[in-house]
């Protein structure tokens, strides 16, 4: 009985913990993801992040500028499955079980519609023609727990 209240105590500790003291943002960064004339209005494209974040990055309007394109999480929110922009619906839609999303990434069937669960959102900006998003990065120069590169092995 004493061994089941510590364990008790003790993951109830562990929780506390986590919800007092959050892990640390993942780093983010701009990417470069295509020039704005690549994408005619209504097209989408399959992007993803150093990180493995799926994104499809939607152009929905006719101009140059930030807002007329649109990138949010390709990964719909119900089971992980993958959704796709569908521009004749001018939806993204997601096939497991017919989740659907409109032009923002709400929820408007299935169901996603039902959680009230929509697909996340990531900045863009338009800088000389080119189209960046804000996303996060994975460091590949060195491992986290480590304050270098290391050389073992090197002669």
């Amino acid at each position: 009985m004493t061994g089941g209240l510590l364990a008790g105590y003790g993951t109830f500790g562990y929780i506390l913990g986590e919800f007092v003291y959050p892990a640390r943002q993942q780093n983010r960064g701009w990417m470069f993801v295509c020039a704005v004339e690549r994408l005619s209005p209504g097209e989408a494209l399959d992007f993803t992040a150093p990180a493995g974040t799926k994104i499809v990055v939607a152009r929905q309007g006719a101009g140059v500028a930030a807002e007329d394109f649109l990138a949010l999480s390709s990964i719909c929110p119900h089971l992980g499955c993958r959704v796709h922009w569908e521009a004749q619906g001018e939806r993204f839609f997601c096939p497991c079980h017919n989740g659907a999303f409109d032009r923002s990434g709400s929820p408007v069937s299935g169901p996603p519609k039902a959680a009230n669960q929509a697909l996340m959102r990531f900045p863009l900006k338009v800088e000389n023609g080119l189209l960046y998003l804000e996303a996060p990065l994975v460091s590949v120069a060195c491992c986290p727990h480590e304050s270098g590169p290391r050389n073992e092995g090197i002669a």
